[in-house]
């Protein structure tokens, strides 16, 4: 491709990033494995002329387009590059060639997109308002990619920030936007219940951790239903119970699983301290004990209004639809970069057949060259309004 990117008619641009995404999606690889990813995207933007800046990263790359001498603001476009741990289902004739791994939440799109982005800028390096970085980040689906890039340095001078996720009930040509809460935050938790194992037809001479693992996963519900008000939200969702070995044993442990997603960071801090005093209130009428382990993830997703704004006018002025779209209580790392600097988090129309993160996701690629042209005016926007 060379430098004539400068030459691209919109067809070929399109044809490009359809080459791209479907490169992407057959060679698939999940949270901080993403080497080929990471050595086939600093190819595509270094055959652009597209600077590569160095931070220490094993994974993953940062770009820029614009002044080279520290003049004008700085704006970040993200895009996560990270597959799933699913065997893709799809039948489609670029599925992926690495078993039980594949593209099933779309990150391949959102490369291909801000990729896109970055061809079109170029094309208007020399008229740009200041600086647009390109973070194309690993490890989303962990929940600590975005985390990562901030504690290299990433946002170093960086005014503003957005970010994309498709959204398959969204259709090509609509993109949804929306200030405020936008996606939940994302706890995790263990707990060990522990009792006194005996055999199953002589219960007494025993604690059984079932039992009390069973009230446990029923007096868990009461914390939305009774403990967060109802104007705000929040889940409970206990997912895991392993515990025993065979029919005729009462173990002695039972171990429970589960996440915890809100909107509101002052419910998100008050859930923690609920959920101890239940467990612990419930194992102690059984005489049980119990350990609780806590996994604190990304908090929520909270679009700043007057980027988000920017958004909705750009998203007009480039002819899509734009709708309110209803907050997701999935999670997303991109909150990490908004507790430092004011973003904006947009979902774009995918027409998808299927939800996030099921075997049979896919895509209808007609979005790609929408979404480059969006995101380029976007940025563009942003550093003149800056």
């Amino acid at each position: 491709m060379g430098t004539g990117i400068e030459a691209l008619r919109s067809t070929e641009l399109e044809a490009k990033l359809i080459a791209i995404r479907r490169q992407l999606h057959q060679y698939p690889e999940v949270a901080y494995e993403e080497f080929e990813t990471t050595r086939a995207i600093r190819k595509w933007l270094e055959e652009a002329d597209i600077r590569i800046v160095d931070f220490p990263l094993q994974t993953g790359v940062v770009a820029e387009i614009g002044a080279n001498n520290n003049s004008g603001p700085i704006i970040a476009l993200r895009a996560d590059i990270d597959a799933l741990p699913i065997q893709e289902e799809t039948g489609l004739p670029y599925a992926s060639k690495i078993p039980g791994k594949m593209h099933a939440c779309g990150h391949d799109f959102h490369t291909a997109v801000i990729l896109g982005a970055a061809y079109l800028l170029k094309q208007q390096e020399k008229t740009l308002a200041g600086t647009v970085r390109f973070l194309f980040q690993p490890a989303e689906e962990k929940g600590t990619g975005a985390r990562q890039l901030v504690e290299r340095g990433v946002l170093e001078g960086v005014h503003a920030i957005f970010g994309l996720h498709n959204k398959p009930d969204l259709e090509v040509g609509a993109i949804g936007i929306k200030p405020g809460p936008l996606m939940a935050s994302v706890d995790g938790f263990e707990i060990d219940v522990e009792g006194i194992g005996t055999h199953a037809a002589i219960p007494h001479a025993g604690v059984d951790p079932i039992v009390a693992a069973s009230q446990i996963v029923t007096a868990l519900q009461s914390i939305v239903s009774r403990n967060v008000s109802p104007l705000d939200n929040a889940v409970v969702s206990v997912t895991t119970i392993h515990g025993g070995t065979t029919w005729n044993v009462i173990p002695d442990k039972v171990v429970l699983g589960g996440t915890i997603r809100t909107f509101q960071e002052e419910v998100r801090a008050r859930i923690p301290e609920r959920l101890r005093a239940i467990i612990e209130g419930v194992a102690s009428a059984y005489g049980a004990n119990v350990h609780l382990r806590w996994f604190a993830g990304p908090p929520p997703v909270h679009n700043d209004e007057k980027l988000t704004q920017l958004s909705i006018d750009v998203a007009k002025k480039v002819g899509l639809q734009v709708v309110t779209p209803e907050p997701s209580a999935a999670g997303e790392d991109f909150a990490y970069y908004q507790l430092k600097i004011p973003g904006s988090f947009i979902f774009f129309g995918t027409s998808g057949t299927e939800e996030w993160h099921h075997p049979g996701f896919t895509l209808d690629e007609r979005a790609l060259l929408p979404g480059a042209h969006y995101f380029a005016e976007l940025a563009a926007s942003a550093l003149k309004d800056r």
